[in-house]
């Protein structure tokens, strides 16, 4: 985003995190800390958080005119078909496009993911096919926003047995996160109605948030949805011409945060590799051998990371909702100690966060720093290295 030249406007819209405290259902508050904020330290930085709408917004606004007319709104993706000279994308009002690839950031039910199924039926495909839907479900999480009802930059937990809640606070909105273990594992898609979501709700109903309120005071069901969280990477990210990111091909649960962060990982990774092979090549026109090769490098290369983060993400519900005595203790004892959430973040965490990619290709001025540097540094013109 600093590449972009957006970093002003997100630190405009976005929160930084001041503390995190974490409570019990009873109201028993066992932590009250700034260890939210060690990241500053290592990387210059401590976490935000923003409104969706708004982030989606400070997006779209910093798009020169010439790259917004190429967004094509209002279309949903029916097909994908590729072959050794290019791709079509098949529209349901049936309009259909056509280019030389097709990459799939579209969410944990990726239309392009269910293409490539249907695809990999066929022998010449049959090497790169996943089941689907390719995410088993452990857990259900059901969030809602409202209007910020207190000081902006909390971050709380609240735990319990196979259960949880996370409340945090923006410049402007709150939000709500409640979890609850499934009975079993699933894949399927639920579609939770507006009287589950009131139910489900209401059963946290005096699970406290922060020192001064509970769920009944500030859920709001206008804004509410519900979702059971699926959890996994996919095997193959690739077929033909075709190649997914973020939560098509790799899903977490959000307890960690490390859903959107991972997806931006893939497209600067891809990007470059696409950037370096473009130019290393006569012709603009990537073969579909070659876009095999930059695929799998891609995947190969991001797949470390994803098993580290999809671990961290899937040890962060299970202690929050207490999964087993061992994740009870860690929890309420180890995880809320300052020392603890130091060494995590600076020793376990801070060696993996370094290694966050930039578009190798985008020069800029480089104003996030702190103890730990950066694996890839973003370098003004004239002075890369």
């Amino acid at each position: 985003m600093q590449q972009l030249g957006l970093l002003d406007k997100l630190l405009s819209i976005g929160q930084k995190a001041i503390s995190n405290k974490s409570f019990t259902k009873e109201g028993k508050k066992f932590t009250d800390s700034t260890a939210i904020q060690i990241s500053r330290g290592n990387f210059g930085l401590e976490p935000l958080a923003f409104h969706r709408a708004d982030l989606v917004r400070a997006l779209l606004d910093a798009l020169p005119q010439s790259a917004r007319d190429k967004y094509l709104l209002s279309q949903k993706v029916v097909d994908v078909s590729t072959s050794d000279t290019g791709v079509v994308v098949v529209c349901a009002n049936g309009k259909t496009y056509s280019g030389s690839m097709v990459l799939g950031a579209d969410g944990v039910h990726s239309q392009t993911r269910k293409a490539m199924h249907r695809l990999s039926a066929e022998s010449k495909f049959s090497a790169s096919r996943n089941p689907e839907p390719p995410f088993s479900a452990n857990y259900r999480c059901l969030w809602s926003n409202f209007p910020r009802p207190c000081e902006a930059g909390e971050a709380t937990d609240t735990q319990g047995k196979d259960r949880c809640t996370m409340w945090i606070t923006g410049r402007d909105r709150g939000w709500i996160f409640l979890y609850e273990k499934l009975p079993q594992p699933t894949t399927e898609s639920k579609r939770y109605t507006q009287s589950e979501m009131d139910e489900f709700a209401d059963s946290f109903a005096d699970w406290p948030v922060n020192d001064k309120f509970k769920i009944k005071d500030v859920y709001n069901s206008s804004t509410a949805g519900m979702a059971n969280l699926e959890e996994g990477i996919l095997e193959h990210w690739s077929l033909g011409r075709i190649v997914l990111a973020g939560d098509s091909c790799h899903k977490f649960t959000p307890n960690a945060g490390l859903g959107f962060t991972n997806g931006i990982q893939d497209i600067a990774l891809i990007c470059n590799l696409l950037h370096d092979a473009v130019q290393a090549s006569k012709n603009p026109e990537i073969s579909e051998p070659t876009l095999q090769e930059i695929f799998q490098k891609y995947q190969a290369e991001r797949k470390a990371v994803l098993e580290f983060d999809r671990g961290l993400s899937a040890v962060a519900i299970r202690g929050q909702s207490w999964a087993n005595p061992i994740y009870w203790f860690l929890y309420r004892f180890l995880v809320p100690l300052y020392v603890f959430q130091w060494f995590v973040q600076t020793y376990i965490v801070g060696p993996r966060m370094k290694q966050s990619r930039v578009l190798s290709y985008v020069f800029g001025e480089d104003r996030i720093k702190g103890r730990i540097p950066w694996t890839y540094s973003i370098y003004a013109k004239g002075k890369e290295p």
